[in-house]
């Protein structure tokens, strides 16, 4: 996920290390804090893989100063990411929201779409947090109110984001025509 947004941000333009960092936090730093213990290393990793490149300019008070750039190669592997993420990056709502953060960056409407029938379809599963045996407990099957609320407040999220996927599957099917 951190390198996927690394890749996703920098898609865009050029940015320093602290200015990259703040995006990632903004996105998923209320569930999964950037540390920069984190955040350096994977930028090493993608430099080291040819991903992205570092130059150096000066600072404007104290230290020179990093620019982070994508390669052509990481902007290559930024679109193969996001056109075959992995089940997880499906699965797990945190992550989704990473992947489709730069979806738009996959310049194929029919790519998109099929993205989000892997979504799509993972939702339409019937699934709870809470069951009987193997079956899954709806909201209204139970007497704690904190758990039901769990489960109402999960159901309406999914309603309003499988209304929203069959929307945009609709109208990317549409312009890819």
């Amino acid at each position: 996920m951190l390198e996927l947004a690394i890749l996703g941000f920098l898609y865009d333009a050029p940015l320093h290390g602290y200015v990259l960092r703040k995006h990632i936090a903004a996105l998923t730093g209320h569930v999964r804090p950037v540390a920069e213990s984190t955040l350096y290393p994977a930028i090493k990793r993608l430099e080291k893989a040819g991903l992205l490149a570092r130059a150096t300019e000066p600072g404007s008070v104290a230290a020179p100063r990093h620019v982070l750039t994508l390669t052509e190669e990481g902007r290559s592997e930024l679109r193969r990411r996001l056109a075959d993420p992995a089940q997880r990056d499906i699965t797990d709502e945190n992550r989704w929201f990473t992947v489709l953060a730069f979806l738009g960056r996959l310049d194929d409407p029919a790519a998109q779409a099929t993205v989000l029938r892997r979504r799509l379809a993972f939702l339409e599963e019937p699934a709870s947090f809470f069951y009987e045996g193997d079956r899954p407990l709806r909201a209204e099957e139970l007497d704690d109110p904190f758990r039901s609320g769990i489960l109402t407040i999960a159901r309406a999220t999914s309603q309003a984001e499988l209304s929203w996927l069959r929307d945009t599957i609709a109208s990317l099917d549409e312009a890819g025509r």
